[in-house]
């Protein structure tokens, strides 16, 4: 996600005098991003399984649909869709491959924040008075999405 934002930023504060730098540094960061995606969705997905392993060891059952076990799938799904872009052309670019790496980390704030707090489940604090949402994350959604619009006006520079 951070990669992903960091490459939104420099299509945004790219022009004429500095095109080819910011075009070799995206390359070079959508490069680093999908390197980092595969390795993270591999261990993703190893833990997913040790934790099956570890849950058919101490309840005897691999898989119990707990939101927390499910939103790690969803996650998991997610981030093997990303990985896969890049084999459909005609909609993997760089900029494409920069939002929706970034997009994609709601999934994992979703799995820890969301299941955590608000679902509840073997996995979660979701006791007692529910925990309002914080100001800060609609105003962090709004931000990331003006970050976005502004990147789109100047996606031709890599």
């Amino acid at each position: 996600a951070l990669l992903g934002f960091i490459t939104l930023l420099l299509y945004i504060f790219g022009n004429g005098a500095n095109k080819e730098q910011i075009a070799l540094s995206i390359k070079e960061l959508n490069a680093i991003n999908e390197m980092s995606l595969l390795i993270g969705l591999v261990m993703l997905t190893v833990g997913n399984f040790l934790g099956g392993v570890w849950a058919n060891e101490s309840w005897g059952r691999y898989w119990g649909w707990d939101p927390k076990e499910t939103w790690a799938l969803v996650t998991i799904l997610v981030y093997a869709v990303v990985v896969h872009l890049r084999f459909i052309k005609s909609i993997y670019n760089q900029f494409n491959y920069a939002v929706i790496s970034l997009l994609a980390f709601t999934s994992v704030l979703m799995t820890y924040f969301g299941v955590n707090y608000y679902l509840a489940g073997m996995h979660s604090y979701a006791k007692g008075d529910p925990v309002p949402i914080p100001d800060f994350v609609p105003v962090t959604y709004a931000v990331v999405f003006v970050i976005i619009i502004l990147a789109f006006r100047n996606r031709k520079i890599a």
